[in-house]
């Protein structure tokens, strides 16, 4: 998806680190409590610093709402995580991105205009109205304001079982995107089996799936996927158990079934987090998922060994779009009274996006 952000002005991108830290400071005195600075877990060191706090995105994202005294909200993270917070803040709160080119290469995978094709085409074939469409948090407003709509919710990494259970419970099918490997993990956990489970190519003619195979599954998965986690791989598994015998593999629901199969536990975020931090002195454990995360869980827990568990060191690419330099720019236009790169979401599809959360959270 394009976005459009314009150069930085040399005094931003050629500053020192300490100018940069100096300015960052200055301006957040200057906003005081105007000013609410959120980090995703994924930042990197020098941005996350500056974070008021830090989270996975919908925690951040009603931290966002919860704060209504913070009229800038400034959303270290990327795209869909801003478009989230601005769904659920008052219209006095103005949720910004430092950097518009920091967006999700897996919620780019699903767009509205696609989803609303895909969704034509299977009424061409069977009843829409059997068929329950679930949206995972990391993909745009548009997207979670369709399945509000349409009777759908939102899910996390954290609730997606308890979601799926509940569009089973109401329907014959779900329609599951943008990422196809936390369905399929979701769906076997919940005691499915392949057979069940169809993968929908969006780029092919009915999904590349013959009316046969669509009547049949019980979920359609959309063809995505994270590019940081579908690095991850059985090979590096066993590597890191020849390696550490007595070590523990915790990954991301987001790699592959593969790799979720020989983990010893796959969890959220925040729940990988709880792990760690829970983890027993000594513990040594390899992580999948993204390595500034890991990084950071290393350094806060000097008693356990803590390592990725690809040892090429994958970073976000579009999550390491934020940096300083951006970070210091939105700040000081905010000290002067200008708003830059403000993240604004449509009456309607906020309030189709907002059923859609609301409706996951009363499920779980």
């Amino acid at each position: 998806m394009l976005r459009l952000q314009s150069p930085l002005p040399d005094s931003y991108t050629l500053a020192s680190p300490e100018e940069l830290a100096a300015r960052i400071t200055a301006a957040r005195a200057a906003l005081g409590s105007r000013l609410l600075i959120l980090g995703h877990h994924y930042q990197r060191p020098e941005v996350i610093r500056w974070a008021d706090l830090r989270g996975d995105s919908f925690k951040l994202a009603q931290w966002a709402a919860e704060h209504t005294e913070a009229e800038y909200i400034v959303f270290c993270g990327v795209h869909f995580m801003a478009e989230s917070a601005d769904v659920l803040t008052g219209d006095n709160q103005a949720v910004i991105l430092p950097d518009l080119n920091a967006g999700c290469s897996m919620a780019d995978m699903a767009n509205i205009e696609q989803v609303e094709d895909v969704w034509a085409e299977l009424a061409k074939v069977t009843d829409t109205d059997r068929i329950v469409p679930i949206t995972y948090m990391n993909s745009s407003a548009a997207l979670k304001a369709f399945v509000g709509e349409r009777g759908g919710a939102v899910c996390t990494s954290s609730n997606a079982s308890a979601i799926l259970a509940w569009a089973l419970a109401k329907g014959d099918k779900v329609l599951f995107f943008p990422d196809q490997h936390l369905g399929r993990n979701t769906a076997f956990q919940m005691g499915f089996e392949a057979a069940d489970m169809q993968v929908w190519n969006p780029h092919l003619d009915f999904g590349g799936l013959d009316e046969a195979a669509i009547k049949r599954s019980i979920f359609l998965l959309w063809k995505g996927h994270c590019s940081v986690h579908q690095r991850f791989s059985p090979e590096h598994i066993e590597k890191f158990r020849h390696d550490y015998p007595t070590g523990e593999v915790i990954v991301h629901p987001e790699c592959r079934h593969e790799v979720v199969e020989l983990a010893d536990r796959t969890g959220s975020t925040e729940r990988i987090l709880e792990w760690v931090t829970e983890a027993k002195p000594g513990s040594i454990i390899a992580i999948g998922t993204e390595i500034h995360m890991v990084s950071r869980l290393a350094e806060e827990n000097p008693d356990k060994t803590i390592i990725s568990l690809d040892p090429l060191i994958c970073p976000c690419a579009t999550m390491f779009r934020i940096d300083e330099p951006h970070l210091a720019w939105v700040l000081e236009n905010l000290v002067n009274a200008k708003v830059v790169n403000q993240i604004t979401i449509d009456d309607k599809i906020t309030e189709w996006a907002k059923v859609a959360l609301e409706r996951m959270l009363e499920i779980t």
